[in-house]
């Protein structure tokens, strides 16, 4: 019985989730949906349970458990409670007891045979290590729970070995959050026709978010700061942010789900021919037309380091294709990834599409022109623009930070320290505008060695995952992985979105979906 409760489970939860953030039942209902949830994960098969988890992830949202402490969100409960369940699952115990014996006798053994784990426990007792000159430890301690807490997910996921079938039904229920949070951009986009910037801040800011997130990043939102709108002199015109707190991290979980379009989509084409033309010409789904909304839904958050992502992205795809012809990579595989590298253009067709709706009256504000979104890119490249100097600024003290610390960083969650701010603003999102100088910055530079190690490890891993892979759902996913991963990473040098719980959520699922053992991808 408790097999058929999935699918009516996650309809029930998103109909609740949505009357709730609209204010159509009382928040206080959160907690007892909760223990709901609860129960199903105690119950429910574990992998019943993460294809619901994935499926939820832009759709946990924070519990009242007082009128001071009401931004626990439901998936830290939930992932721990997966998390125990694995934990007790004996094949699981009887994996964890072999890894930690071999780490015991044979550490450069464990090291060579799981590196990826090796860094990130390295990584973790680093976190630890920064905060003995912390300004704030309770900060930072609730920082490494968080990333603690976040990548339990994965654990279960990937160890012991799930089933290759499980990993399929996995990627294509990536689709399911993506799709969501897409429909509710595209629904924000038409609102802004019908409420000025007062209602629309009253409806997002101090309703859906608060619902959302809680009452502190609502004040946040509202009060101090959101990058929701662009601004050209007295023009103005949304960013999309969708349910996200943000209009940095909604265009990265975008990303991030992306090849799991390609999976679930694309698949004829890959199986129907080796060719490109032949696969150009042959026609998968009728869903693939969720490709071309998702990157509009990217070009709308206005997330000017994505827009230039892309142009990167052109010639990685370059270098990546030299380099398979160089590895003498079988023709059929470089076909593949040339085929996929074709959506690009879709992306940078739809601007055609971005333009309209960028120089549109939002707000129910006329705009004196249109050249709104043409301004918004050519500030890419104006180093005097107000947010270009400033993350300019900042990379500055950040680096100079780093000289200071070399070894321990400031403290991981203290990075507001660097820029002589309150501890607090963390919660508003004072960074670096650089992950990897944020991650030497709070860390120290032994700790932004290791991350730059891990991710370099984890394109090694995506790259061998699609030359390896044999089976057309893989083989798209994975070249689609080869493609958005890069574009994160290099976004990721002008932000640390990533670090936002849903987008961070999904790329723990991502990693553990990439280092499960290779026979489960063939």
């Amino acid at each position: 019985m408790i097999k058929k409760l999935l699918n009516p489970l996650f309809v029930f939860h998103l109909i609740f989730v949505a009357l709730v953030l609209i204010g159509y039942i009382p928040r206080e209902l959160v907690l007892y949906e909760t223990g709901l949830l609860v129960l199903y994960f105690l119950f429910a098969s574990i992998e019943d349970s993460l294809i619901f988890f994935v499926r939820s992830i832009p759709l946990f949202i924070a519990i009242p458990l007082t009128a001071n402490y009401d931004n626990l969100n439901q998936w830290r409960i939930l992932a721990i409670i997966l998390f125990l369940r694995w934990l007790c699952d004996r094949e699981s115990f009887h994996y964890i007891g072999s890894a930690l014996i071999l780490m015991w006798k044979k550490p450069w053994s464990f090291a060579k045979e799981h590196s990826w784990s090796a860094l990130l426990h390295l990584l973790a007792f680093l976190a630890l290590i920064s905060l003995w000159h912390a300004s704030d430890r309770g900060e930072g301690l609730k920082r490494i729970l968080f990333f603690i807490n976040a990548s339990l997910i994965g654990a279960v996921i990937a160890f012991p070995p799930r089933s290759k079938e499980f990993i399929k039904r996995l990627i294509k229920n990536i689709t399911v959050p993506v799709i969501i949070v897409t429909l509710v951009g595209a629904a924000q986009v038409v609102s802004t026709y019908f409420m000025d910037i007062y209602q629309f801040m009253r409806v997002w800011g101090e309703g859906i978010q608060m619902r959302e997130f809680g009452s502190l990043w609502s004040y946040i939102a509202v009060h101090v700061g959101n990058t929701w709108f662009a601004y050209f002199g007295d023009q103005l015109s949304l960013r999309v942010f969708s349910l996200f707190p943000d209009s940095h991290s909604f265009p990265i979980f975008l990303l991030l789900g992306l090849p799991a379009f390609y999976a679930w989509t694309l698949v004829k084409p890959l199986q129907k021919s080796a060719k490109v033309r032949d696969m150009m010409f042959t026609r998968g789904k009728i869903s693939v037309l969720w490709i071309p909304l998702i990157f509009l839904m990217m070009i709308l958050s206005g997330t000017r380091g994505i827009w230039a992502g892309g142009v990167a992205m052109i010639f990685w795809v370059g270098m990546v294709m030299g380099y398979m012809f160089y590895k003498k990579v079988p023709r059929e595989k470089i076909n593949i990834f040339h085929y996929l590298a074709h959506y690009l253009l879709i992306f940078f067709l739809l601007f055609a599409v971005a333009y309209p709706i960028f120089s549109s009256p939002q707000f129910l504000i006329a705009k004196g022109d249109s050249l709104l979104l043409e301004q918004r890119f050519k500030s890419i490249f104006d180093f005097g623009e107000t947010s270009n100097s400033q993350r300019l600024e900042i990379w500055k003290k950040s680096l100079v930070s780093i000289a200071r610390h070399p070894a321990t960083g400031v403290g991981i969650g203290n990075f507001p320290v660097v820029l002589g701010q309150n501890i607090q603003l963390a919660k508003a999102g004072s960074s670096a505008h650089n992950i990897y100088l944020h991650v030497a910055a709070e860390m120290g530079i032994p700790a932004g060695l290791i991350f730059l190690w891990f991710l370099w490890l984890v394109l090694k891993q995506i790259y061998q995952r699609f030359v390896e892979s044999r089976e057309p759902i893989y083989q798209a996913y994975f070249g689609g992985l080869l493609i958005t991963v890069p574009w994160i990473l290099a976004y990721l040098m002008t932000d640390v979105a990533i670090f936002d719980e849903r987008a961070l959520l999904l790329c723990v699922a991502t990693l553990a979906i990439i280092a499960a053992p290779a026979h489960i991808h063939g």
